[in-house]
């Protein structure tokens, strides 16, 4: 029996229920839905405001999670698209972060009834480099992250943590991500991990057409400048919101200026 969308990725909605504007969150590997309300706050009282988590993290159901729907990113765009349907989600803003934003893409793409706008943060749509394409990881740093996960969960979760983060003075939020990573069973993260990896969706964004945000950070390590660069260059409509952070976690070390760029993009 098909599960509830809305129990399956345990959503929750937030904000002005009578605002006739809804904004949609999704979040990226090893966080949930926790991870926007910093940024989401300024927007309460203007948006309908719908969080949830992707199968496999924070409340989602267990029992959902079918291996097979899930061993690329159609199955995550799919159940998107059917939480949007079952809110009646029309012409939204749908905000995601690294995996959750090509998740947006592609929804938006299924469906294009129920987006207005993208925000993409921290978005690649191919992590592995290609002949005259730089993802930021070759071949065998993705064998060498399988392997390190494999060996040892935990330790290869807290090296993550760190590098993703990349908030050395700030130790508690590479403590926090990592936290959030163990709690994400070993297989679990293996079988997410291959779905990112190997996702190639360069032909995909360029087929976007909806008024698109891409925001990056001064300085990531898991997607580099020249990932932004391509987005922007191959997404119509599409603005490049660079904002003065460190890490794949803007969201999480820099929820203000994660704000300040998308109540610009908004006009709000």
């Amino acid at each position: 029996m098909t599960p509830d969308p809305l129990q399956r990725n345990n959503v929750h909605v937030l904000g002005n229920p009578n605002a006739g504007r809804d904004l949609v969150f999704v979040h990226g590997f090893g966080t949930d839905q926790s991870v926007w309300l910093q940024v989401a706050a300024p927007f309460l009282p203007h948006y309908r405001v719908v969080l949830l988590d992707n199968v496999g993290a924070g409340g989602a159901l267990i029992q959902a999670g079918d291996q097979h729907r899930y061993l690329n990113l159609t199955g995550y765009a799919r159940d998107l698209v059917e939480v949007c349907q079952a809110l009646s989600v029309k012409n939204a803003v749908l905000v995601g972060h690294s995996v959750g934003a090509m998740v947006c893409a592609l929804a938006a793409l299924r469906d294009p009834s129920i987006a207005s706008r993208l925000v993409m943060i921290g978005a690649s749509p191919r992590y592995v480099n290609d002949d005259g394409y730089h993802g930021g990881f070759s071949a065998d740093d993705v064998n060498g992250i399988y392997s390190a996960l494999m060996s040892g969960y935990e330790q290869w979760a807290e090296s993550y943590a760190a590098a993703a983060m990349d908030n050395p003075e700030r130790p508690e939020l590479a403590r926090w991500f990592a936290a959030n990573l163990k709690a994400v069973p070993a297989q679990q993260a293996l079988t997410v991990l291959c779905a990112i990896f190997q996702s190639d969706h360069r032909q995909d964004v360029a087929r976007l057409r909806v008024p698109t945000l891409i925001v990056q950070s001064s300085v990531d390590a898991a997607v580099p400048r020249q990932v932004a660069d391509y987005l922007h260059q191959h997404i119509t409509a599409s603005r490049l919101a660079v904002i003065p952070a460190r890490g794949h976690l803007p969201h999480v070390s820099a929820p203000a200026e994660v704000a300040e760029a998308l109540r610009d993009f908004l006009g709000a």
